[in-house]
């Protein structure tokens, strides 16, 4: 049961918060920022009012059941309505909770993805490729803008290392589960035996930092610059336009030499360590709040073994939740994504629910 002063302080707000907008008086600087929040509310102050009213529904509707001169036509009809705001009631008060919990306000920012080869040598590689190839189809299908700040190639077409940016809307909302152990069981291309190997590779997503979210004062950094390696030929820079950016209070490096220009690097670079740091001070302060509670949902370590993708049976397996697909082809594809997302979603708000 939601208190009744809560919801109405809501409904207040909302109304309010229209009388502000219209008024044409409200100061642009936080103009932008009460226009999303009326927003917000407006997609939920009609459940508000309808949870409000339940009791007073309910009441009227039981005097016709009660009422012994009433016909059956219409004790059928009440008793009809009656179920349906019962069944309504449910649904709106499982709204409002949801809307009340704490928000993440990494939720709706961009992401940096970085996926990296695990354990299993040239495999591990190829698996971080087709990890990568999913996450591309998903941001197409979603028409997100997905930006590669570098990368690292192995033989075979496989990658060492990726990381890129993606942009859109709620990009960090629906990809911060993936962060983790992602695990492959399939029969490589180079084994004669046909034996099943085990590969991974991690994912770690974080929410793009911006500046006005993280200030990093200069003399924290040490910025050395060098010549770009490669395998030679025209992949070997002449000049010193590569970059290693190392924050010193807490150690992190960031490398970036993908770009022939000095500039470039030191841009992308930071927007690496950017994301890093902000990730970092999160963590801090989810583990504070937490007191070292561990959700089943996971950390987002990307240490944690997450998901298993098996070959052989044409499954992939969250072990968060327990949740199995028998449309591996189709995940990987980017097919049957948002059937898993959603899953994931609807547990971590239920603990949260039960956390409240």
């Amino acid at each position: 049961m939601i208190p009744q002063k809560t919801i109405e302080e809501l409904i207040s707000k909302h109304s309010n918060l229209e009388k502000d907008l219209s008024s044409g008086e409200i100061d642009k600087t936080v103009f932008a920022e009460k226009s999303k929040e009326y927003s917000d509310l407006n997609e939920i102050v009609d459940d508000a009012k309808k949870y409000i009213s339940y009791e007073k529904d309910k009441i009227e509707l039981e005097k016709i059941l009660n009422d012994q001169s009433s016909d059956k036509e219409l004790l059928k009809m009440a008793e009809s309505e009656m179920n349906e705001l019962k069944s309504q009631h449910i649904k709106n008060e499982m709204k409002l909770k949801l809307f009340l919990l704490p928000k993440d306000e990494a939720d709706k920012k961009n992401a940096i993805i970085e996926i990296r080869a695990g354990t299993g040598g040239l495999e591990a590689s190829l698996f971080a490729a087709d990890l990568f190839k999913m996450y591309e189809r998903v941001s197409h299908k979603k028409k997100w803008v997905l930006e590669i700040i570098s990368i690292s190639r192995s033989e075979a077409g496989g990658l060492k290392e990726v990381i890129a940016s993606i942009k859109g809307t709620n990009i960090y909302s629906t990809l911060k589960y993936e962060s983790g152990v992602h695990r492959v069981q399939r029969v490589p291309d180079t084994e004669t035996q046909g034996r099943v190997h085990t590969s991974a590779a991690t994912v770690a997503v974080l929410p793009e930092a911006e500046e006005v979210d993280l200030k990093i004062s200069e003399t924290d950094l040490r910025i050395d610059v060098f010549r770009a390696g490669g395998p030679g030929g025209q992949s070997v820079n002449t000049t010193d336009s590569a970059v290693r950016i190392t924050h010193i209070p807490t150690g992190l490096t960031v490398s970036q030499q993908d770009e022939k220009s000095q500039h470039k690097n030191k841009a992308k670079g930071m927007k690496i360590l950017r994301a890093r740091l902000y990730e970092l001070e999160r963590s801090r302060i989810d583990k504070e709040r937490s007191q070292d509670r561990k959700s089943k949902i996971g950390t987002g370590d990307r240490s944690e073994r997450i998901r298993t993708y098996n070959f052989p049976q044409g499954r992939v397996t969250d072990h968060r939740i327990n949740l199995t697909l028998h449309k591996l082809e189709e995940f990987l594809q980017g097919e049957v994504f948002d059937e898993m997302i959603e899953s994931l979603t609807l547990q971590a708000q239920e603990e949260s629910l039960n956390n409240l």
